[in-house]
Formats: C-alpha cells, structure tokens, sequence
C-alpha cells in the first residue's frame, strides 16, 4: 500500500481562535459603541476610528486565511493590522488630550483591572459592556486605550513568532520543493 502523502499546504485560517483577533474584535465592538455614544453625527472621526479599528480585526483575519500559501501576506496584513490599531489608539489618545480629560497611567488601579479583564480566557466585549456603556467618555476612552494597548502586544508577539516560523520553515516554495523531492524519493 502506497503511503498517503502529506500536502505542503499546512492547516490555515484558524483566526477565531487567535488571541489577538479576539481582542482586536473586543476593540472593535467598543470602538463602534464609543462612536456612536460620544461622537457627533456627520464627524469624519467616526469613520476613521470605525475603520481602523475594523481594519485591526480583518487584516488578522485576512492574513491568517492567506498563512497556508503566503507567509508573506500573513506577515504584511498581520503589520497592515498592528499600523492600523495604532492609528486608533492615536484618535483615542487625541479625544483624551483635546478635551482636556484625565488619561490613566498605565499601572493605575483601573488600567490594571481593565488588562485583567482582558487576559481572561474568551474576553469578549460582553466582559467590558457594563463599564463602556455606563460610565463617561473619559473612562471609556482609557478603557479603549488599555484594550489596544494589549491588542498591540499580542499582535507584536504573533509578527515575532510568524517571523521565527517563517525562518524555521520556510514559505510554500520551500514546502512545495520539499513535497515533491519526497515523492520522488518515494518512486525511485
């Protein structure tokens, strides 16, 4: 019997179980809440916080689906996510400072509780709902901070890790190669 031969495309696009689409999801959620909570309508600062906050969470997604023949598109839409949240945590950071509004430190007692929340296992944007949809923009906005701040991170060690995979590995040109050497070696 002939051994089955193992494909060079490896499985992909598991993105719903990476930590970092999940928090840039809660990212997401809360951002569109917080748009339409504390913005005006018509304020181009929504659609540009909506976007980017969306173009956060389907770039992780985009790029993962792409992982099994391109790590090259998973890593530049993994970074295109990483540029993207960075931007937001820049309108938030602008909403704070231009009306003058307190933002926290990042090892105060509540931005500690907020990363708390968000290292628990499936934090969701049910985890963080009570605090954004009752408390004033200014905590929200820090809330918000907080949650990119550790979207950031874990996108920083997912780009780590896929560059480390890319070097171990190899990309599907390297796979390919590797797949067909075998089956010759196998019919010789």
């Amino acid at each position: 019997m002939k051994e089955k031969t193992k494909g060079f495309i490896p499985p992909h696009g598991n993105f719903r179980k990476l930590r970092s689409y999940q928090a840039a999801e809660v990212v997401y959620d809360l951002t569109f809440r917080f748009c339409q909570r504390f913005l005006k309508k018509g304020d181009r600062t929504i659609d540009q916080m909506v976007q980017g906050a969306r173009s956060g969470k389907q770039n992780i997604a985009e790029g993962s689906c792409a992982s099994g023949t391109s790590k090259e598109t998973e890593i530049r839409l993994t970074s295109v996510a990483r540029s993207s949240l960075a931007e937001l945590l820049l309108d938030y950071e602008d909403f704070i400072r231009v009306r003058d509004l307190k933002r926290w430190d990042k090892d105060s007692k509540e931005a500690l509780f907020v990363r708390k929340l968000g290292k628990q296992p499936n934090a969701s944007y049910e985890t963080f709902r009570e605090f954004c949809e009752t408390r004033p923009a200014e905590v929200v906005a820090n809330i918000a901070i907080c949650l990119i701040n550790q979207t950031n991170y874990l996108i920083d060690q997912q780009i780590r890790r896929l560059e480390k995979d890319f070097v171990e590995q190899g990309g599907i040109r390297e796979r390919m190669t590797r797949a067909r050497l075998d089956q010759r070696n196998r019919t010789d």
